[in-house]
């Protein structure tokens, strides 16, 4: 089982926080009410998607031993115009820096992740049209 909660601190801010103990501001920009002091949570959803699959992906690349020296994952999110708080497209870019990465290797673990570990993929999949791009640079 998994805990969260969120504190309201005024206006339209909060404080969340998970077992873990960590904490994280989350609020909205001042024209939509708030004081732009925090995650938006549509985008707290994307950095957990983020860091869901980048967390998988680069497990696995160094299971296999490959040679990553950097790595970043970047999700771009496309809300439905009728109506902003849903996305309808999700694309997530993996860029890997290292060395001699091979790149089937690299795809497989996008494929593993997708498929078999990580849990918000699978949620948000479900919503939205998902999109992976693998970029790999010579270190």
């Amino acid at each position: 089982m998994s805990n969260a909660k969120v504190i309201w601190k005024g206006g339209l801010s909060f404080e969340g926080s998970a077992d873990s103990g960590f904490t994280l501001p989350l609020d909205t920009t001042a024209a939509q009410g708030g004081q732009d002091s925090g995650f938006r949570p549509m985008e707290l959803l994307l950095v957990g998607l983020a860091g869901c699959t980048g967390m998988d992906v680069i497990s696995i690349l160094k299971k296999k031993q490959q040679d990553v020296v950097s790595f970043e994952v970047a999700v771009h999110g496309e809300r439905a115009e009728e109506h902003p708080r849903i996305y309808t497209h999700i694309t997530i870019e993996y860029i890997l820096t290292g060395h001699a990465i091979d790149p089937a290797a690299a795809k497989r673990a996008v494929e593993l992740s997708e498929t078999k570990y990580c849990s918000a993929q699978a949620m948000l999949s479900k919503a939205a049209k998902i999109d992976h791009v693998i970029t790999i640079k010579e270190a």
